[in-house]
């Protein structure tokens, strides 16, 4: 009974690559998503505060004029 014992192989080069490039498909890519989405809603926020800022400045500057 000397051969009958099973084996499980370590991943070699080959294998640890594919691993790698799933690992940065599956993890990487959704966070680079969330992130850039984030983003656009943080751009867009600051839009709209700035237009607000201004349309009370128009407002002030409106009100000074004889």
């Amino acid at each position: 009974m000397t051969g009958s014992a099973i084996t499980i192989g370590v991943p070699g080069g080959p294998e640890l690559l594919i691993l790698l490039l799933l690992a940065v498909f599956y993890l990487a890519a959704p966070i680079l998503v969330v992130v850039a989405i984030v983003t656009s809603l943080e751009r867009r926020r600051n839009d709209d505060e700035r237009v607000r800022s201004l349309e009370q400045r128009i407002e002030a500057l409106e009100g000074e004029r004889p």
